[in-house]
């Protein structure tokens, strides 16, 4: 329970799938965490089931309604944050969305709605929670990104160049902002959460047939690399992608 004990940490989109599951696993390792979750009376409320099971277990948590898209946003949310905790020490950047086009079908709304969200997103609020990392003298960056930053898929160019992007990003901004702060990457495979909900029998079966470990990820294959990149044991990793993907994309 102490790993990250007397360590803050804000985890956006937070309110389901892998950001729940981190946001639950940092607190279990002590962390204070705040559960970011987009504008919505449905998200508020999911986040704050997520906020109830992190105080249930005896941790602490608060809900942050806060979106990634925006700036004005991310500015409230981030100063929102620090009045209840101070500077963060760990930001993990995982908010995202993801729909699906051939690319000569792509209006650039759907291509402009994901690079918002996905890869703004991470500029924005690691914008505004690094300068108080860098004062504080130290912080840790998470940025969760995709296998497909690595090998691409058809009918998800944009989402492919956004997950990249973060790839890019992170590898830059740790060169940036060493020795202070570390920044790296979670580039996860395909995981069961909400976002495969509605894929077809015969996708999941090839796409279990083609993975060397033979089955789909869950989130909790994910959260102990959070765990791990949010923790002491971490410190001599920076501007490093790890990628608990089934041997998806081996890089």
């Amino acid at each position: 329970m102490d790993r990250l004990a007397d360590r803050t940490a804000l985890v956006t989109g937070a309110s389901a799938g892998i950001g729940r599951g981190i946001a639950v696993g940092l607190a279990e390792a002590g962390a204070s965490v705040a559960v970011n979750h987009p504008p919505g009376e449905g998200e508020e409320r999911k986040a704050q089931e997520v906020v109830e099971e992190i105080e249930d277990a005896g941790g602490v948590a608060i809900a942050l309604e806060g979106d990634v898209s925006d700036e004005e946003s991310v500015t409230s949310m981030v100063e929102r944050f620090e009045s209840r905790f101070g500077p963060a020490d760990v930001l993990v950047n995982n908010a995202g969305i993801v729909t699906q086009s051939p690319l000569v079908e792509m209006s650039s709304e759907m291509w402009d709605d994901v690079m918002a969200v996905d890869l703004r997103g991470v500029f924005l609020v690691t914008r505004y929670v690094l300068p108080g990392m860098l004062d504080a003298g130290h912080g840790r960056v998470i940025n969760v990104a995709s296998q497909l930053g690595f090998k691409g898929a058809p009918e998800l160019v944009h989402y492919s160049a956004a997950k990249g992007g973060v790839i890019g990003f992170t590898r830059a901004l740790a060169r940036e902002a060493a020795p202070t702060v570390t920044v790296n990457a979670i580039a996860p495979g395909p995981i069961e959460t909400d976002l495969l909900a509605d894929i077809s029998e015969e996708w999941r079966a090839a796409k279990e047939a083609e993975l060397p470990m033979g089955r789909l990820g869950t989130v909790d294959d994910v959260v102990p690399t959070a765990v791990f990149l949010a923790s002491d044991d971490s410190s001599y990793y920076t501007g490093q992608t790890l990628s608990p993907d089934g041997g998806d994309a081996m890089h």
